[in-house]
């Protein structure tokens, strides 16, 4: 009976601990425009801090400000990679990343991060309209200087 009384402790923490969210990266907002069939239109903006964690399944990204439960999430689709562009030579390139999306009343987001930033795309499902938000890894003391007011 014991035995089975601690077994059950054991797996009860090891369920705990899979759905803990860890914290991979403080990121800075850097560009918010829209996009519709005559071009883009860069919306105007401060710069927003982020906080991203994941548990390996979903990606929450959450104001800097803000409590833990005011989040975005995100279902992770794909943990292979992110192909770009180089600038210099214009070969494509494989870095470390993942995919990841959010389907919300018919408005579809898509989630593509690194290390580096995260660029996200917003479907709205009955618009002609897309959005484009794209963030970049915060330094320490960016992530203070937008802590102060």
């Amino acid at each position: 009976m014991k035995a089975l009384i601690l077994s059950l402790f054991y797996f009860a923490s090891v369920a705990a601990n899979a759905t803990e969210f860890r914290h991979i990266g403080d990121f800075l907002l850097q560009s918010h425009f829209k996009v519709t069939g005559t071009g883009a239109t860069p919306i105007p903006m401060k710069p927003v801090a982020f906080k991203v964690y994941t548990d390996g399944v979903t990606v929450r990204i959450n104001l800097m400000e803000d409590e833990k439960e005011a989040f975005t999430s995100f279902e992770i689709y794909r943990s292979d990679g992110i192909s770009r562009q180089q600038s210099e030579s214009g070969a494509i390139e494989v870095i470390p990343g993942i995919q990841a999306s959010s389907n919300i009343d018919g408005t579809l987001r898509h989630l593509r991060l690194t290390k580096e930033s995260f660029t996200i795309t917003t479907f709205l499902g009955v618009s002609d309209q897309t959005t484009v938000s794209y963030a970049v890894a915060a330094t320490s003391k960016e992530t203070e200087s937008e802590k102060k007011p």
